[in-house]
């Protein structure tokens, strides 16, 4: 665990403060403790979402657990507002708040190899492209993973060995999260059906991905700005470009737009919107409970238009004539 933090540190750091975003968990407990075994200076941030009702506690629990090891802490609330499903919401609230927290320092977060399996096999059964198959970098800035070679076995026994109380989320065991499923179901098939190794073979996927879809991104962000012109896209320019870089364009002027991780099915039907045109209807895209976010070809051009949700009207009874 010292190990790897110090060559994430060596490869990626600066000398300086860092944070680590600490829940009580076994991989954030045990980063936030080989940060400090490896002489980081520590800032613990645990984000308390306020879903389960002894957070609080937890919370309090795991900032004191950081302290008593020798990093600084702090507790900070959010409210999880349930857009876009529970999972998602509660996330989006987790960074944003931990950005918030960081000021100009770098945040550590505690993803391990079989985050990374899992993530690489969410973004292949959602069709979502090579850039999700190259899964998480291990540093985006703000963002580091010192961990994404570690096993998740690996940081229960760090923790046990350094005597670490562990808090176990009963979300990672709750089974309409389809991450869990992954997790507890596929991939333990996976590992009895291919004989083991797949969790490593994923990551390793993973990493060898990540080259090949730098190139490709960085070519597809030169064509983005070539392509859009306040915040319009000429279909003429864009069928011009392989397809390879046209649906990485696509992806990025979507997540311009608030689209996070834009699933398959809707590059492709965007995409054929600029070299299939037959016409073709607006394309949902995203949206919240009132209204529609939708791509839509006018003339040489995709627009983002929001569209109002059409609202099902009740069933009035008639009045029978007398």
């Amino acid at each position: 665990m010292i190990g790897a933090v110090r060559a994430f540190s060596a490869a990626h750091l600066t000398p300086g403060p860092v944070c680590v975003a600490l829940s009580g968990g076994a991989d954030s407990l045990a980063l936030t403790a080989g940060a400090v075994r490896a002489g980081l200076d520590v800032h613990a941030i645990v984000v308390d979402h306020g879903l389960q009702d002894a957070s609080a506690d937890v919370a309090a629990s795991a900032a004191s657990v950081a302290r008593a090891l020798g990093a600084t802490a702090e507790v900070r609330r959010v409210i999880v507002d349930g857009a876009g499903g529970l999972e998602a919401a509660a996330r989006d609230a987790r960074y944003r708040a931990l950005d918030d927290a960081r000021g100009d320092r770098p945040v550590l977060v505690g993803h391990t190899l079989d985050d990374q399996a899992e993530t690489v096999l969410l973004g292949l059964g959602r069709g979502s492209g090579g850039r999700s198959l190259a899964g998480m970098r291990p540093w985006s800035s703000p963002w580091g993973r010192p961990l994404l070679d570690v096993r998740r076995d690996q940081t229960r026994a760090a923790c046990a060995g350094w005597g670490l109380p562990v808090w176990d989320d009963p979300h990672n065991d709750d089974p309409r999260f389809t991450r869990v499923r992954l997790r507890n179901e596929v991939l333990p098939l996976m590992e009895d059906v291919l004989s083991g190794g797949v969790a490593e073979a994923l990551a390793r996927t993973a990493t060898l991905l990540t080259a090949d879809a730098d190139a490709l991104d960085a070519l597809a962000r030169g064509h983005l700005a070539e392509v859009v012109d306040t915040g319009i896209v000429n279909t003429g320019d864009l069928a011009a470009l392989p397809a390879a870089l046209r649906t990485r364009v696509i992806r990025m002027w979507l997540r311009e737009n608030g689209i996070d991780a834009p699933h398959g099915r809707i590059v492709a039907a965007v995409d054929a919107l600029v070299v299939d045109w037959r016409g073709q209807g607006p394309i949902a895209v995203g949206g919240d409970a009132d209204t529609r976010l939708v791509v839509v070809r006018r003339a040489d051009a995709l627009r983002l238009e929001r569209a109002r949700r059409r609202r099902t009207r009740p069933d009035v009874p008639r009045a029978r004539p007398s």
